[in-house]
């Protein structure tokens, strides 16, 4: 398999590092067609909306047309990785590249051109392969190091947040980071070059056990004793979205939620931590404690359609045929997540959240979500 070939297969729909995933059943032949016309017709909407400029949403955050365009190379047979859609969007987001290697427009930094990377990534062309260096040691350079110069002595230290002065770091940031680091490492194997900056990944994985509510791993005072919140995650080392609640001492215990969860299970794969080692199995038990397709746990409605699709990416790298929950149910979860994203496609192939959290009400993001999802189910 040649170079291009290699990255499109791994990139499109994030597989993993070595063997292949198990996928829907291919002798599944009625229900692999429902999975790709609803593919179809998510990058048939995402194709109608973009604008003559090349970009989806906003010209402000280059990530929206990063993830428009990768939506439109991934499989059933990327039919659009030769259109002017896809040439248009690259064009612009190249457009988007700065003198400090960044791809962004005025802020989000880190989150910009980290999914950028990965469009830029995910098509496999070598002209690319200049900007991506760049990119990559910018995005190395992010991560935090407050205090003393090389020491861990902030619970911040090794991870990312959105810029070099945003001053703290979180995991969703750090997810997007650790995922670019990742798929781009073929990039940085020349290490007398001058962009061949790599990331502290000792470091990285310190902040992700930070964020982790796990007693006698994390040393942080917030961590909870609640077995309902044991191996789950939170947005940051002081801060989660689910909120928290005071214990009988009078500490506020931080709340695990659902799509951040998924976010640490991926981080510690892509930081090559094992799947035997205690803090990927304590995230793993609470995810499977927290299964749900109706809302993203902990959160509701808010965040829904990234938490279907960091999920499918976290089980599909997990290699994750039928995900044993706590209950013992074996859930078929590639066939689950597909038939509940089909049944809320519109008939314009688009998906939105009522809810405008994290601008899932904005149905070019939440389509290329969409589409991206079923992508990796259907391999």
């Amino acid at each position: 398999m040649n170079r291009v070939v290699a990255l499109f297969a791994l990139l499109t729909a994030l597989s993993l590092p070595a063997a292949e995933a198990p996928r829907i059943r291919e002798t599944d032949v009625s229900f692999r067609h429902e999975i790709q016309r609803a593919i179809e017709k998510g990058n048939d909407f995402l194709r109608a909306a973009q604008t003559t400029n090349g970009w989806w949403s906003t010209p402000d955050h280059p990530s929206v047309t990063a993830l428009a365009v990768s939506a439109m190379l991934g499989e059933p047979g990327a039919r659009l990785k030769n259109s002017a859609a896809v040439r248009s969007g690259h064009a612009f987001v190249l457009g988007c590249v700065q003198p400090d290697g960044g791809i962004y427009v005025t802020n989000l930094a880190n989150y910009n051109t980290s999914i950028c990377m990965m469009s830029l990534l995910a098509a496999g062309d070598p002209r690319h392969d200049a900007v991506l260096r760049r990119a990559r040691a910018f995005v190395a350079g992010l991560q935090a190091d407050l205090g003393e110069r090389g020491r861990m002595d902030s619970p911040w230290d090794g991870g990312v947040g959105y810029s070099h002065d945003a001053g703290r770091s979180d995991m969703n940031n750090t997810l997007t980071a650790l995922e670019a680091l990742h798929y781009s490492k073929h990039l940085g194997a020349d290490k007398k070059a001058d962009d061949a900056r790599d990331l502290n990944w000792a470091a990285a994985i310190q902040f992700l056990q930070n964020c982790q509510n796990l007693p006698g791993v994390n040393a942080q005072p917030w961590v909870s004793t609640d077995a309902q919140d044991r191996g789950g995650f939170v947005y940051d080392p002081d801060t989660s979205k689910a909120g928290g609640a005071t214990n009988a001492s009078g500490q506020v215990a931080l709340r695990s939620y659902g799509s951040i969860s998924y976010a640490g299970l991926l981080s510690y794969i892509y930081a090559d931590v094992k799947p035997s080692d205690p803090r990927v199995q304590a995230v793993m038990d609470w995810l499977r404690a927290h299964y749900s397709l109706e809302e993203n746990p902990g959160m509701g409605a808010q965040g829904y359609f990234y938490y279907l699709h960091l999920m499918t990416k976290a089980l599909h790298a997990a290699r994750v045929e039928n995900f044993e929950l706590k209950d013992g149910r074996q859930a078929d979860w590639r066939r689950e997540v597909a038939m509940r994203l089909i049944n809320l496609q519109k008939a314009d192939g688009s998906w939105q959240n009522a809810n405008g959290r994290w601008w899932e009400k904005d149905s070019n993001l939440v389509t290329a979500y969409g589409v991206l999802t079923l992508e990796i189910i259907y391999r």
